[in-house]
């Protein structure tokens, strides 16, 4: 062999090697799912984050009230999700328009709906913003339909403030973009703990729904923080959101006989799940994450007492809580709407509140100056706890645990960020 020849060869073989380690770290399935790497690497999000440039001027807000944009699954798969931003987003509107308004100013809101499809969620994102004229936009609650609209209000100029949003990678739009909620890989390091540590859980299955970017960084996250507790990760196996027989892959699951089964799925899979399961005779644990903040997480199940029944999820709030700020909120949500709120109408309520601030701060209907304010937010004392962003765009707050009993989710556990700094730091990139 020519030297040429040798020289192509070992070029060949390098290439070979890059494609395969890219490959390794980015692969397909939970191992490397989509939506975020399973470590978070806090330079390159940053640099990520700040790099995102505003690329067009929006339509000039309204000057004679405050027109905020929402955007949320309002007849889709998740509608209930969209049920409750809307209710806490429209509590907090009217006490504030009660107050005297933000800045002596009305506000208004013009709520859109993405139908949980994330073309339609770039659509009504840039219709509220060229057509409507919106000062900021609240939306959305599922990660892959807030990173379908992001770029649309970083391409403008537009604040955003997610209430529930948790991949990491949706603040990785760029720096109008925000978040009120904590991200995945502290969600899934809470469940990851609480299994480990308070159930003492050895092995567990994973069930997740691959077609969300917001199921598949949950399942990748709490693969790394479950092993690095010394855990076992007997399977893990995908489903589609429409799919409604999930026996063979439960069955597989059942053959390795797991401590727990991990459902980082939306409600509505998760109740059939849960249901086949019991029917198949597993009757481990099933846990999940805020995803299953639902009413009708047990409906799904067969009910209260039924397939569901004892089960625990990580979520933003309990509202059993007995602090005084958690107890009014569940009072005026439920003198207003009816029902008890979820964690997503806290959120929502939340969202909506840290923005009215930062346009008080502001002083001025200038969206920079307000997505300056929102960056700025330091201790804002809301209903899910006390907020602020870090360089991030992200919430350090508290996780809860709850437990399904009846038609209740009670609070079990509460775990805040500091007891995860260990992990957290083992989880970075060097």
């Amino acid at each position: 062999m020519t030297w040429r020849k040798w020289l192509l060869w070992l070029i060949a073989v390098a290439i070979i090697m890059t494609l395969s380690a890219c490959t390794s770290r980015s692969g397909g399935s939970a191992g490397g799912a989509a939506g975020g790497s399973g470590t978070v690497n806090p330079s390159a999000r940053l640099a990520k984050r700040n790099a995102a440039k505003v690329e067009q001027s929006a339509p000039e807000p309204d000057q004679d009230r405050i027109v905020i944009g929402v955007y949320a699954d309002l007849t889709g798969d998740n509608s209930t999700f969209g049920e409750e931003t809307r209710n806490g987003v429209t509590l907090a509107v009217e006490e504030v328009n009660r107050a005297g308004g933000v800045l002596g100013k009305q506000v208004v809101v013009r709520f859109e709906d993405t139908r949980s499809d994330p073309q339609q969620a770039r659509n009504v994102v840039t219709k509220l913003i060229q057509q409507e004229r919106v000062l900021a936009v609240i939306g959305e609650v599922a990660s892959t339909m807030s990173l379908a609209g992001g770029p649309i209000c970083q391409q403008y100029g537009v604040p955003m403030i997610s209430p529930s949003s948790t991949n990491p990678a949706v603040t990785d739009q760029g720096n109008y973009i925000f978040r009120v909620c904590f991200t995945d890989p502290f969600q899934s390091y809470v469940m990851a703990k609480f299994l480990a540590e308070h159930l003492k859980v050895k092995r567990v299955a994973i069930l997740y729904d691959n077609s969300s970017d917001y199921s598949k960084g949950l399942a990748e996250f709490f693969q790394e923080s479950f092993r690095k507790m010394g855990g076992e990760i007997t399977d893990v196996l995908s489903y589609k959101p429409q799919d409604t027989d999930f026996r063979s892959q439960l069955t597989t699951i059942r053959a390795k006989n797991p401590d727990a089964i991990y459902i980082p799925g939306y409600y509505k899979s998760v109740g059939l799940i849960a249901r086949q399961a019991r029917e198949l005779g597993i009757k481990v644990p099933l846990a999940g994450g805020d995803g299953w903040s639902s009413p009708k997480l047990v409906e799904g199940a067969g009910g209260p007492g039924k397939a569901i029944e004892g089960c625990y999820f990580s979520d933003h709030y309990a509202p059993d809580d007995p602090a005084p700020q958690i107890q009014e909120f569940v009072k005026k949500y439920r003198q207003r709407f009816g029902q008890t709120p979820g964690g997503l109408a806290a959120l929502a309520y939340d969202a909506a509140r840290v923005l009215f601030a930062a346009i008080e701060k502001a002083g001025k209907l200038d969206r920079a100056a307000i997505r300056n304010a929102i960056a700025n937010t330091r201790n804002f004392p809301g209903v899910t706890g006390v907020i602020t962003i870090n360089e991030f765009g992200d919430a350090d707050k508290s996780a809860v645990v709850l437990q399904v009993r009846g038609n209740r989710f009670v609070f079990v556990t509460r775990i805040t960020p500091e007891t995860a700094t260990t992990a957290a730091s083992a989880r970075q990139v060097k």
